[in-house]
C-alpha cells in the first residue's frame, strides 16, 4: 500500500515517472526469466465463457508461505502483482487478494481474450501454473431458407438452414411436428468463425399442409435456439359420398333414394357434378349441387353413381352402388301355436354390404317360411289320419256285436248275430 502511495505522489503534483517504475520494469524483467517450477504448490482451473460474459481466474497457494503470487496474460504482460494492476485494461478487476489466493475477474470478455494465464508463485526455486480461457460464440443468427413457399403434394422440396458465426462450429438438426429429420451439413470457417449449413430433402404430402418445419441448434454457449417455417401444400380434392335417406337401411323398390356428396381440398374444389357409370342418369334423378334425389326408386336406377370434384392440382371421384331391392312382403302369421320371428338387418354402411346383407336376410325369410308351411302341413295331416282310423275301427266293433245284447249265452250270442245261421253260411269259403 505504501508503494501504491509513493506512486501516486509525484503523479498528483504533476511531477515526471512514477517513483516505482524502475523497481516495476526490474521485477517484470526478473519474472521473464523465472525458470518453471512443477507448481505443486499452485492451483488453478480452465475457465470457459460465453462471449461478453464475466470470466474469472484464480491463483491459489495450498500452502501458504507468504511467497508474492502474480497474474499475468497470454503476452506475459503482468496483470495483478499481488493486489497491484500494472496493466492499464480496467475490465480485470481484483475479486480476493490473500496470502492464499490471487482472484481476477475479466468482464465483456471476446474473442481475443482466450489463451493462457500463467500464476506465477515467488518461492525457491520459483514455481508457475497456466489456466486456458476458451471463449464460446452463439450463432449470430439462424435462418432458414425453402426453396418453394408453396409445394405440390408429392413434390421434393430443398430447405436450408444456416447458423452465421459461431465458434466452436455448431451442430444444426432438423424437425417436422415431433419426427427428428436427417440433414446434410457444410461448414465453414472464417477466421476463428464457423459458418453451417444444413440441407434438408423432403417430399411432402397433403399431412403435412399446415405442419411447422424446425432447425434447432446445438451449441455450447445456447440454448434453445431455433427456428421454423410451415409448409404449404395444395393437395386434389378429398371426396365422400354418404347416404342420408334411408338412414342405414335398405334401398327399396318404390321408396326414395337421398346421397350427398363432400369435397375437401387445397384450393377448396369449385367444380362438382355427378354422373352415373357406364350409362345415362335416369331422367326422375334430381341432382341439387352436392345432392342426388331419387323420389321413387325401380329396378332400373340399378348402377354405379359418381360425384367428382376438382381444383387447380387435380380431379379425384367417390362411387356408389345403387342395388334396388323388392318392397317388403307381409307373410300372414301360421294358425298354430308355434310362431317363427324372422329378423331382417337394418344397418348397412355401404352399397355392397347392404346387397351382402339382404341377400342373406330373404334366404333366412324363405327357409323359415317353408318350414312353418311344412310343419303345418304334417301336423293337419296327422289329425286327419288319426280321425279316419278311429271311425273305422269302432264300426267294426259295433258290426260284431250286433243281436248279442238279448242272448241268454254265449252259442245264442253268436246264433244271434246279424245275419245268424245265414250268415254263417254265407262267410263259407270253399277251397278247390
Amino acid at each position: 500500500m505504501a508503494a501504491r502511495s509513493q506512486h501516486g505522489g509525484p503523479a498528483a503534483n504533476g511531477g515526471g515517472a512514477p517513483a516505482l517504475l524502475p523497481l516495476l520494469l526490474l521485477l517484470l524483467s526478473a519474472a521473464a526469466i523465472i525458470p518453471r517450477g512443477d507448481g505443486q504448490n499452485l492451483v488453478t482451473e480452465d475457465v470457459t465463457v460465453v462471449e461478453g460474459d464475466v470470466a474469472t481466474i484464480s491463483c491459489r497457494v495450498k500452502n501458504s508461505d507468504d511467497s508474492v503470487i502474480q497474474l499475468l496474460n497470454p503476452n506475459r504482460q503482468t496483470i495483478y502483482f499481488r493486489d497491484f494492476r500494472p496493466l492499464k485494461d480496467s475490465r480485470f478487476q481484483l475479486v480476493n487478494f490473500s496470502n492464499s489466493e490471487l482472484r481476477v475477474s475479466l468482464t465483456n470478455v471476446s474473442v481475443s481474450d482466450e489463451g493462457r494465464y500463467f500464476c506465477q508463485l515467488y518461492t525457491d526455486p520459483p514455481q508457475e501454473i497456466y489456466t486456458t480461457i476458451t471463449v464460446l460464440v452463439p450463432p449470430r443468427n439462424l435462418v432458414i431458407d425453402i426453396q418453394k413457399e408453396i409445394a405440390v403434394e408429392g413434390e421434393e422440396i430443398e430447405l436450408n438452414c444456416t447458423a452465421m458465426a459461431s465458434r466452436p462450429a455448431t451442430t444444426i438438426r432438423w424437425f417436422k411436428g415431433n419426427k427428428e429429420l436427417t440433414g446434410k451439413s457444410e461448414v465453414e470457417q472464417w477466421s476463428d468463425m464457423y459458418t453451417v449449413t444444413s440441407q434438408l430433402l423432403l417430399k411432402v404430402g397433403r399431412e403435412d399442409d399446415g405442419v411447422p418445419v424446425i432447425c434447432l441448434v446445438d451449441h455450447p454457449a445456447v440454448k434453445d435456439l431455433q427456428t421454423q417455417r410451415y409448409l404449404e401444400v395444395m393437395y386434389k380434392p378429398q371426396v365422400r359420398v354418404s347416404q342420408n335417406y334411408p338412414v342405414q337401411g335398405l334401398t327399396r323398390e318404390g321408396e326414395p333414394l337421398e346421397l350427398t356428396c363432400a369435397a375437401f381440398g387445397k384450393p377448396q374444389p369449385t367444380d362438382m357434378r355427378w354422373l352415373r357409370v357406364d350409362d345415362e342418369m335416369p331422367q326422375h334423378v334430381v341432382v341439387s349441387g352436392s345432392n342426388l334425389l331419387i323420389s321413387n326408386l325401380n329396378k332400373t336406377d340399378n348402377g354405379t353413381y359418381r360425384c367428382e370434384a376438382s381444383n387447380a392440382v387435380g380431379k379425384s371421384h367417390a362411387d356408389y352402388m345403387l342395388f334396388v331391392y323388392d318392397p317388403p312382403t307381409t307373410i300372414p302369421p301360421p294358425t298354430t301355436t308355434t310362431t317363427t320371428t324372422t329378423t331382417i338387418p337394418t344397418t348397412i354402411t355401404d352399397s355392397r354390404a347392404g346387397e351382402e346383407g339382404a341377400i342373406r336376410s330373404v334366404d333366412h325369410a324363405v327357409v323359415g317360411g317353408v318350414v312353418a308351411v311344412v310343419v303345418f302341413a304334417m301336423l293337419c295331416l296327422l289329425i286327419i289320419l288319426g280321425r279316419y282310423f278311429a271311425r273305422h275301427k269302432g264300426t267294426y266293433f259295433t258290426h260284431e256285436a250286433k243281436g248279442a245284447d238279448d242272448a241268454a249265452d254265449a252259442d245264442t250270442a253268436i246264433i244271434n248275430a246279424e245275419g245268424g245261421q245265414n250268415n254263417s253260411e254265407e262267410k263259407k269259403e270253399y277251397f278247390i
